[in-house]
């Protein structure tokens, strides 16, 4: 839905401003780029029913949309949208909901319930695996980066965007500090002394050969002194993946998820899992009650 133009200069402007809003808040870039597309397809279906200013929204306006969107076909492959993709839909309007609010302009409501995602038990990893991933990485410098890479995302099961967004003053004796944690919700993450080694060989014996690593406050960084993006890392990854010789389709969450399902496995308990994971209720990590019950034993 790139190509949509809208005619409606409020429509216009709402869509760059959120754009803006949520690049300042620090969200992923790929949903910085994503979410205003999506926000502008839901214009141009106002557009389509003569409502051309955003007070002329009504809950049944919404309402309409989301059937609309159950109803559409999908324009890269047969059939229709996912459930996954309409929920990226429903959170772009919720987001954008917020934004209006946080920026005096207004309320929408969003009283839609989400449809049931299914999450993909083949992008688990094993415990086996995971030492594979950590195995391959050498002692070069990239590859003490890379074993760092491992411990936020796998060791501490943070988000994408949390560990991009990762500096060094969020590093401490026994916890990292999550700053831009979802829905802008801090939290500190226990460290085991095997992370806390990783980070430390990664800070003392690999960082300082980096280009402006002295005053470069992010954690993760290029070797030209930039901060790292999770494109970066999730190709660092997949280098890893490649020389262990793991054949799943994994990405950055599947470090998450795979340290969540381990977690549940050895016996702790779902609302301590969720205070880890920096979930807001326990209904999110639930799924990986799911999750440990199909996987097989040699996960374990």
């Amino acid at each position: 839905m790139k190509k949509l133009v809208l005619k409606s200069k409020q429509y216009q402007y709402l869509e760059l401003s959120f754009k803006d809003w949520l690049q300042t808040l620090g969200y992923a870039e790929s949903t910085v780029y994503s979410m205003p597309i999506q926000l502008r397809e839901f214009f141009y279906f106002l557009e389509l029913q003569n409502l051309n200013r955003l007070h002329q929204l009504q809950p049944n306006h919404i309402k309409n949309y989301y059937k609309y969107l159950t109803e559409r076909t999908n324009q890269r492959k047969a059939g229709g949208l996912s459930n996954s993709y309409l929920c990226k839909h429903l959170q772009t309007l919720k987001n954008f909901s917020k934004y209006l609010k946080e920026t005096g302009q207004g309320l929408i409501e969003i009283d839609i319930r989400a449809p049931e995602q299914q999450r993909n038990i083949k992008s688990i990893l094993t415990k086996s695996e995971i030492k594979q991933l950590y195995q391959a990485s050498d002692e070069t410098p990239i590859g003490l980066r890379d074993k760092a890479m491992l411990s936020v995302f796998y060791g501490c099961g943070l988000r994408r965007n949390e560990g991009v967004q990762l500096d060094i003053a969020d590093i401490y004796e026994d916890k990292i500090y999550v700053r831009k944690g979802k829905n802008y919700k801090e939290r500190y993450v226990p460290i085991t002394e095997e992370i806390k080694q990783n980070f430390n060989n990664y800070l003392f014996n690999s960082r300082p050969y980096f280009k402006n690593s002295k005053i470069t406050p992010a954690f993760f960084m290029s070797l030209k002194g930039n901060r790292l993006n999770g494109q970066s890392l999730t190709s660092r990854l997949k280098q890893l993946q490649q020389k262990a010789g793991i054949s799943k389709d994994i990405g950055l969450h599947t470090l998450r998820h795979s340290i969540a399902t381990h977690l549940l496995q050895s016996g702790m308990k779902l609302s301590n899992i969720a205070k880890f994971l920096g979930h807001q209720s326990l209904e999110s990590t639930q799924i990986y009650t799911h999750l440990s019950a199909d996987l097989s034993d040699e996960t374990l």
